[in-house]
């Protein structure tokens, strides 16, 4: 088993991180954690924090609903930022998390 790497040092904080790597473009918890380096469960309590933040600086966060792989089913009212565990229509659990960007 290989070691962890270590996160590579910053000079921003990790919010800033996610909200720069945001308005470049569209990621996943997955791919903002292996960006930001920190654990993807982390990543949804950052999201909340700049959902809050960002209209002040006349932003918004935008997330484009989960799916479920399987049937197809959309998650059109979910106000979660995580990943859900299954599908409601069909219970398949391969399921496409949201995707989150920063739009002006």
């Amino acid at each position: 088993m290989t070691e962890p790497r270590p996160p590579a040092p910053r000079h921003a904080t990790i919010r800033q991180a996610v909200a720069t790597a945001l308005r470049q473009g569209e990621y996943s918890a997955h791919d903002l954690s292996r960006l930001v380096g920190i654990p993807e469960k982390a990543v949804a309590g950052h999201l909340e924090h700049l959902a809050k933040s960002l209209p002040a600086h006349g932003e918004r966060l935008t997330v484009t609903s989960p799916k479920c792989l399987a049937c197809g089913y959309a998650f059109p009212d979910r106000m979660r930022l995580t990943r859900p565990s299954r599908c409601p229509q069909c219970r398949g659990t391969h399921l496409a998390g949201p995707v989150f960007r920063i739009v002006r």
